[in-house]
């Protein structure tokens, strides 16, 4: 009974927004790894693609992501969390149609941007999870988010192979897709259930999305002067880890999976087996990880995160199926520890009436980088694929010793 009352007190803070966000995500989740398995393959082999184009791809659909972020961050302050974030993610829902039916890789194209403009409502989400949970849980927070969400998507890429093992390739891609719609779908209908967790009396307009552009920007630039010069250099560490890990992230699938284009030549189905040994991993550190973020602080995380990347990428690169099985559970933990650091470090360090303008600035000004990241990865990839996983190592050096040397825990964590 100890042992059950222990475990009520731990996760007494899953309830309310961030039990319906939980939820949500376990839906969308599972359903984004069926065809995030083969993406990479898929656009190349069966939609026409170039490693260049399908770089060019996520280069076009990420700076569609980032140029949301200003207003997403602003209207989410000014407005409230919850309108955008119900209603537009009926919006990434039917987005997904476009890959259902694609006959060439312009499709995807164009399904990928109107999905990233869709998810104006980013900063608004992180905000509203910030909100919705105690200072003193949010290690455990930002862990139990990607736990839950990797349990729903461990069985994910078994699921994955069999459907392209019985269907082929490009018809379990458009099966896999034609899930996404629905469970979508199903998420964007759980999410109007969401509570609003700012107090606001004004009433959105439409013309107030375009209009308040000029005005989200002036305010996100603004709101540095009122944050503590820690979130600032934070903010570079991340971006500098965001960017090294972009121009390698989008080509693990083309570089061990088997096609003209790959390295290692594994086949699809042990590149199914090591993907779900990555979520099962996931799934087992969350918690401890989550605790270690909560008990030490998050500064040495963030520090340990970036150590781990360097056997994680060794590995793979000069990998076979046993290193695969080691490699990639060592960078989603590295991942998983980095990511949670970063963003509980954050929301103690930024008060709540700025904090979803701070997310937006730095998403908008992340997902730049990492477009970049994407297009420069697929140019290099063409010429040598070993050089984008390489180049992650490079860039580790610089973040750590920002983080070492100037980003600063505060004496006092800002109130959720």
């Amino acid at each position: 009974m100890k042992f059950v009352t222990k475990l009520r007190e731990e996760f007494s803070f899953v309830k309310g927004n961030y039990l319906i966000l939980v939820i949500t995500w376990v839906l969308m989740d599972f359903a984004n790894e069926l065809p995030a398995l083969y993406y990479g393959p898929w656009v190349i082999y069966d939609l026409g693609a170039t490693p260049a184009i399908l770089g060019f791809i996520s280069f076009a659909s990420i700076i569609a992501l980032a140029s949301v972020q200003f207003p997403g961050g602003y209207l989410a302050d000014r407005y409230g969390r919850r309108w955008l974030v119900s209603t537009l993610t009926f919006g990434v829902a039917l987005s997904f149609a476009f890959y259902v039916f694609a006959p060439s890789w312009e499709w995807v194209l164009v399904g990928a941007i109107i999905g990233n403009f869709c998810l104006l409502y980013q900063p608004a989400l992180m905000a509203m999870i910030s909100d919705s949970t105690p200072a003193e849980r949010r290690g455990m927070a930002f862990s139990i988010t990607t736990l839950i969400a990797n349990v729903a998507t461990t069985p994910a890429p078994i699921v994955a192979g069999v459907i392209v093992a019985v269907f082929t390739r490009p018809v379990g891609m458009r099966i896999s897709y034609t899930i996404v719609v629905l469970f979508y779908l199903t998420a964007a209908i759980l999410r109007s259930k969401l509570t609003e967790t700012i107090k606001t009396d004004e009433k959105i307009r439409p013309r107030d999305l375009v209009a308040s552009y000029p005005k989200a920007v002036k305010e996100s630039w603004a709101v540095w002067k009122k944050v503590p010069r820690s979130v600032f250099f934070l903010f570079i560490a991340n971006l500098i880890i965001t960017f090294a890990i972009s121009m390698g992230q989008l080509f693990f699938a083309v570089y061990a999976v088997v096609g003209e284009r790959s390295v290692l030549n594994i086949s699809e189905f042990d590149w199914a087996l090591i993907s779900s040994a990555l979520f099962l991993t996931m799934i087992l550190v969350a918690i401890p990880v989550g605790k270690f973020i909560d008990k030490i602080g998050r500064k040495v995380p963030l520090l340990i995160s970036e150590l781990i990347f360097i056997p994680a990428v060794l590995l793979f690169v000069y990998g076979d199926v046993p290193r695969l099985f080691i490699a990639m559970p060592l960078f989603g933990a590295g991942q998983l520890l980095f990511f949670s650091s970063f963003a509980s470090l954050q929301t103690d360090l930024v008060p709540r009436e700025n904090r979803a303008k701070v997310i937006g600035f730095s998403q908008f000004v992340s997902y730049v980088l990492m477009a970049l990241g994407f297009l420069a990865g697929g140019i290099i990839y063409s010429f040598m694929p070993q050089l984008p996983f390489l180049l992650i190592l490079a860039f580790l050096a610089p973040s750590f010793l920002i983080i070492l040397f100037f980003v600063h825990e505060p004496k006092q964590r800002e109130a959720g």
